[in-house]
C-alpha cells in the first residue's frame, strides 16, 4: 500500500513523512530538496518537517451545513496531533450534501471515495483523519481509506441540535417528512409550514434522528475505525471537540503501532457492524454502504444471512423514525456503549479498534448507568432487526424493507399495482386528481436504481397521492429499485434487484397487476403468470440513452456501477479476491 520511491533512504524501513511518495525526477534527494523548499514557503521549520505527518481531510463547504463545524474540528484535531508530537496538515477533498448534490449524493459517493483514496496515496502522510458527516461522506471516506491502506481514523461532524415548533420538539429530517405530509394533506397551512421550516435544523451538523448519517457514525464506531464514544456527541458541543482532539492524538499513535485499515476492517468487525445496524434501527442505506466498504476489503455481505441475524437481534434504540427520541438523547444516555453492552452475547469482542485495544476491552472501560433510550434485549422497541430481506419473482436478487418503521397492518398485504415509470412520470401524475388510485393499492416506481436515475436516489419514499393524503391516508405499500432516506418511515420496499434499467423483472410490472407482500414470509410476489412475464420480456425495451450519458463521470458511473446488493460501488474498485462472506453461518 505504501507508495515508496525514496531510493535515497539508507534503511529498508518504509519511507515516512516528507520522504514518502516523492515525485520521481530521477534524483530522489533532489525531489526531497524541492519538496521541502516549497513547503517551507508556508513557514515550516526543519524540526516540524521531521515529525510524523497526519493528514486531515477537509470536507468543509459552503453548500454543506452538515459539515459547518469542520473548521473547529480541524483545529481540535491539529491540537491533538501536535500534543502527541506529530505534524498536522489538512487537505481538501470534495464534499457531498444530500440536499445540494445533483442528481443525488449517491451518484457522487464513488467519486468522493476515489478522491479520498488518491489524495491519501498522493500526499506524504503517515496517517489520516477522515472528517465526514452527511450521509455519503463517511462511507466514501472508509471505502477510499480501505483501498489506500494508510493508518486511518474516522471523525464525524456530529448531529445537529433539535428545534421547537409551537412547543413541540422537532428535528431533521423525520419531522421534515411528517410536517410536509401534514401540509400535503391540508392539516396545516402555508404559514405554519414556513414556521416549521425555520425550526427543523437548529444548528450545523447531521440529521438529529437515526438517519443515514447517524447510522454510519454508529457503524464506524462498531467497526472499530472510530474512537469509542465518537459516534454520538452533537456537532456544537465541547464533547465533539474533545473527541476531535483525541482523534488527532490517536492518529499519531497509530503510525508507530502500524494500525492500518486491513487490521481493523476484518470479517469480525463487519459482523459487529451488521449487528449494530439491526439493533439501532439503522438506515436502509447502511446495508448498501457496508457492502461497498466490505467489498473493498475482499468481503461479501450475505443478505440472506444478514436477515437470519435480524431474527435474533431486535431494535433496541428508541430513536426516530423507529422510536421517539433524537441523537442528542442517545448521547446523554451513554452513546453507542449501552447498545454494545446489550449485544455482548452476539459481538466479536476480540475485534481490534483504532486504540490498539479490543472492542471488549474498550467496552469494559465505560461505566454503565440507568437510562431510557436504549432498551434491554428482553424489552426491545421492535422484536426483530430493523431491516428485513425480501425475495420473489419481482426481486430475484433481493429487496429490503425497514420493518421497524413500517405500518403493522400493511406488512401482510395484497393490492392492485399503480406504476410510475420514472421520476418525471411520478412528478407529473402523483397529484393528478384523476389518478386511478385507492388506499389499498401498491405504488410502484421504476427506473430509479443505480443506473436508472442514475445514482439510486432517495425517491423510494413515494409521496402519498394528494387526493388520498387529503382523505387522511398516512401510509401505503410502496416499492421501487431506489433508496429511501434513513429519516423516513412507512411500508416501503426498496433496493429491488436487479433494477428495471438493467432489465430486471421490475421493468415488466404494469398498472393493474396485483402484488403480494409478506414480511413474515420474506416474500414479494407479482401475481402474474410466468408465461405472461415471458411475453412482456420479449416485447420490453431498455431505456434509451439520455443526454449526458456518454461522457465524463456519468459514463464511468453507468459503465461500472454494481447493483445494490454489491454496494453500488464501481466494479473496478472492489477487491479482486473475495476471501469470505459475512455474517458467518450460525
Amino acid at each position: 500500500m505504501n507508495n515508496n520511491n525514496d531510493s535515497g533512504s539508507k534503511t529498508h524501513n518504509p519511507a515516512r513523512g516528507m520522504r514518502k511518495g516523492l515525485t520521481n525526477y530521477g534524483d530522489a534527494e533532489f525531489s526531497l530538496f524541492l519538496r521541502k523548499a516549497f513547503i517551507k514557503g508556508a513557514g515550516y521549520s526543519d524540526d516540524a518537517l521531521e515529525r510524523p505527518i497526519v493528514g486531515i481531510t477537509n470536507t468543509g463547504s459552503g453548500f454543506n451545513p452538515c459539515h459547518g463545524n469542520a473548521p473547529q474540528l480541524i483545529e481540535a484535531v491539529k491540537r491533538g496531533v501536535m500534543l502527541a508530537g506529530g505534524l498536522p496538515v489538512d487537505f481538501p477533498t470534495i464534499s457531498i450534501h444530500e440536499s445540494f448534490a445533483h442528481p443525488n449524493s449517491m451518484f457522487l459517493r464513488n467519486l468522493m471515495s476515489m478522491d479520498t483514496e488518491e489524495m491519501i496515496r498522493a500526499l506524504p502522510i503517515d496517517s489520516v483523519v477522515l472528517i465526514g458527516g452527511c450521509d455519503k461522506t463517511v462511507p466514501a471516506q472508509l471505502m477510499g481509506a480501505a483501498s489506500a491502506g494508510v493508518p486511518a481514523i474516522q471523525l464525524v461532524t456530529g448531529s445537529m441540535l433539535t428545534g421547537s415548533h409551537r412547543g413541540v420538539r422537532v428535528g431533521a429530517c423525520t419531522d421534515c417528512r411528517r410536517f410536509w405530509g401534514m401540509y400535503r394533506g391540508e392539516e396545516i397551512d402555508a404559514q405554519e409550514i414556513a414556521e416549521v421550516n425555520d425550526q427543523l435544523v437548529a444548528s450545523v451538523g447531521t440529521c438529529s434522528v437515526m438517519g443515514t448519517a447517524s447510522t454510519m457514525a454508529c457503524i464506524a464506531e462498531a467497526l472499530g475505525i472510530m474512537l469509542p464514544g465518537g459516534a454520538t456527541p452533537p456537532a456544537v458541543t465541547a464533547d465533539r471537540l474533545r473527541i476531535a482532539e483525541r482523534t488527532g492524538a490517536q492518529a499519531v499513535a497509530m503510525i508507530e503501532a502500524g494500525i492500518t485499515p486491513d487490521r481493523i476492517l476484518t470479517e469480525k468487525a463487519f459482523e459487529n457492524a451488521l449487528m449494530v445496524l439491526l439493533a439501532i434501527g439503522g438506515s436502509t442505506n447502511g446495508i448498501v454502504h457496508l457492502a461497498a466498504i466490505a467489498g473493498r476489503c475482499g468481503i461479501e455481505v450475505d443478505l440472506d444471512r444478514f436477515d437470519e441475524l435480524g431474527r435474533d437481534i431486535p431494535v433496541l434504540v428508541n430513536l426516530k423514525p423507529s422510536g421517539s427520541h433524537y441523537m442528542e438523547d442517545l448521547h446523554k444516555a451513554g452513546g453507542l456503549a449501552p447498545v454494545l453492552r446489550e449485544l455482548r452475547p452476539f459481538l466479536h469482542l476480540d475485534a481490534l479498534t483504532v486504540t490498539g485495544r479490543s472492542l471488549g476491552e474498550e467496552l469494559d472501560a465505560v461505566a454503565a448507568f440507568a437510562q431510557e433510550v436504549v432498551r434491554p434485549l428482553d424489552n426491545p422497541i421492535y422484536p426483530q432487526g430493523g431491516i428485513a430481506l425480501l425475495r420473489g419473482n419481482i426481486a430475484p436478487g433481493g429487496a429490503i424493507i425497514k420493518q421497524s418503521a413500517a405500518s403493522a397492518e400493511l406488512m401482510e398485504h395484497e393490492g392492485r399495482v399503480v406504476v410510475f415509470d420514472g421520476l418525471e412520470d411520478l412528478a407529473q401524475r402523483i397529484d393528478d386528481p384523476d389518478l386511478d388510485v385507492c388506499a389499498d393499492d401498491v405504488l410502484v416506481l421504476k427506473n430509479i436504481g443505480p443506473k436508472g436515475a442514475p445514482g439510486m436516489p432517495e425517491a423510494g419514499y413515494i409521496p402519498i397521492p394528494r387526493k388520498l393524503a387529503r382523505a387522511g391516508v398516512k401510509d401505503m405499500v410502496r416499492l421501487s429499485d431506489g433508496r429511501m432516506s434513513g429519516t423516513a418511515a412507512g411500508t416501503i420496499v426498496l433496493h429491488v434487484t436487479p433494477e428495471a434499467a438493467e432489465g430486471g423483472p421490475l421493468a415488466l410490472v404494469q398498472s393493474g397487476d396485483r402484488l403480494r407482500l409478506s414480511v413474515s414470509e420474506r416474500r414479494l410476489e407479482l401475481l402474474v403468470s410466468d408465461e405472461e412475464l415471458a411475453r412482456r420480456r420479449q416485447a420490453a425495451k431498455l431505456p434509451e440513452p439520455r443526454e449526458g450519458d456518454e461522457r465524463g463521470y456519468r459514463k464511468l458511473f453507468l459503465d461500472s456501477v454494481t447493483q445494490a446488493d454489491a454496494g453500488c460501488d464501481f466494479d473496478f474498485l472492489r477487491s479482486r479476491d473475495t476471501r469470505t462472506r459475512v455474517p458467518q453461518p450460525k
